[in-house]
């Protein structure tokens, strides 16, 4: 069983950046590929970015591509999710998520195929 820990969010001002971290409870290394995935009220559960176990495949979702960085520092046991010139569009509950994906290619954005998730942090961005 593999708890994962968000923090990070908050509210920012529209053109702002936060930095997401998501921390595996126990020492998980690069036995992963995760994920990163938002909803907002009354919207399903969109992916946003996910990268590989050994962090050298990334990909993202069309409407972050270029704002957000997903990366991982394994030797830290964590996750991270850099998120650039925020939009009003952006506000959001913000889960990290860990899959068993051992498929190639070596990521997924596939909410079904992410086994653990987080509790979430939100994002608020102000205009």
């Amino acid at each position: 069983q593999v708890q994962l820990g968000e923090s990070g969010g908050g509210l920012v001002q529209a053109g702002g950046s936060l930095r997401l971290s998501c921390v595996p409870s126990g020492r998980t290394g690069n036995t992963y590929s995760m994920g990163w995935f938002r909803q907002a009220p009354g919207k399903e559960r969109e992916f946003v970015a996910c990268i590989s176990r050994n962090g050298g495949s990334t990909d993202y979702a069309d409407s972050v591509k270029g704002r957000f960085t997903i990366s991982r520092d394994n030797a830290k046991n964590t996750v991270y999710l850099q998120m650039d010139s925020l939009k009003p569009e952006d506000p959001a509950v913000y889960y990290c998520a860990a899959a068993q994906w051992n498929l190639w290619p070596p990521t997924t954005r596939n909410v079904g195929n992410y086994t653990y998730w987080g509790q979430g942090t939100q994002v608020t961005v102000s205009s």
